[in-house]
């Protein structure tokens, strides 16, 4: 099973840039960082392993490249793009992987939601019809080929279920005539870490309520998908779907970095281990969506 969007009580209060700045504790690039290529990936080269950078648009073009040690510290230049409603996660993590890819304007993105009919529940088969829409090459791995129909009792699933699950199993079923490519697989740590070592990125469905970024105010703790000043509910017992870009890794620091749409202004970090844990929660299906950017 794909498994949709995050969906939350509460707006975003704007586009990006329009948010009341919450404090951030990321850690900020000196003014003279370089970025360093390594095996075909960027990494950041002012920030000791596991630094945060603040989450704006890294630049598109840096004028120093030196060689780095192949594999043991990626930070990805992804542009990090906000939501802007409560169910469009997924979608602003497809403009954030387009807009690294150096493709596709605002008009064009929502003419192809247009076309593919993508509305307020997004799942991550529509994301990878999105993807093969605009013609990036991509590998969408699952555990599940279809809905699973075990989540219908779950709360986050419940609302749009019976509505969703033939269209849903219908983009399951046209997949290969449609080019869109779909795999039922296991994923490891290693497989995410060489695809990110390339250059390329991923979209990865996880369970909210247990992704923790080590990088988020403490030790008061924000939920990342709370407006300023709500209280966290991180750790929840029900099952919270959302998605967020895989931009590297630090292998000494045992972290991962992402991109969490609920923000417009950090890049956000975690624990290996907890990242696992949020990817493999029940809900997930280890949904996992491969971009690659010689696309």
């Amino acid at each position: 099973m794909t498994g949709p969007g995050y969906r939350w009580n509460h707006r975003p209060s704007g586009r990006q840039g329009e948010r009341e700045p919450r404090a951030s504790r990321h850690s900020t690039p000196g003014p003279g960082w370089t970025a360093r290529q390594g095996c075909g990936a960027w990494a950041l080269g002012s920030g000791a392993a596991g630094s945060g950078a603040k989450g704006h648009d890294l630049p598109s073009q840096v004028s120093h490249w030196n060689p780095a040690p192949p594999g043991d510290f990626v930070q990805l230049p992804v542009p990090i793009i906000q939501q802007l409603y409560h169910w469009d996660c997924g979608l602003a993590c497809s403009r954030m992987v387009l807009r690294y890819l150096g493709q596709v304007d605002d008009s064009e993105f929502e003419s192809a939601l247009q076309a593919l009919q993508l509305t307020r529940s997004i799942w991550t088969i529509d994301l990878a019809y999105l993807m093969r829409h605009f013609g990036v090459r991509h590998r969408f791995c699952t555990q599940t080929l279809g809905v699973d129909k075990g989540y219908k009792n779950q709360s986050f699933y419940r609302k749009h279920f019976d509505t969703e699950e033939t269209r849903v199993n219908q983009l399951f079923a046209q997949a290969k005539a449609c080019k869109v490519l779909v795999e039922k697989c296991t994923v490891s740590m290693q497989d995410i870490q060489a695809h990110l070592a390339q250059g390329h990125v991923a979209i990865v469905l996880v369970n909210s309520g247990v992704l923790h970024c080590d990088l988020c105010s403490s030790p008061v703790k924000y939920c990342c998908f709370a407006p300023r000043g709500h209280r966290c509910f991180c750790r929840t017992p029900d099952y919270q779907g959302h998605f967020i870009v895989l931009r590297g890794y630090s292998r000494a620091a045992g972290c991962i970095f992402y991109n969490n749409p609920a923000y417009a202004d950090r890049m956000c970090s975690t624990s290996v281990s907890n990242f696992e844990e949020a990817r493999t929660s029940y809900g997930t299906d280890e949904d996992i969506l491969f971009v690659y950017l010689d696309s």
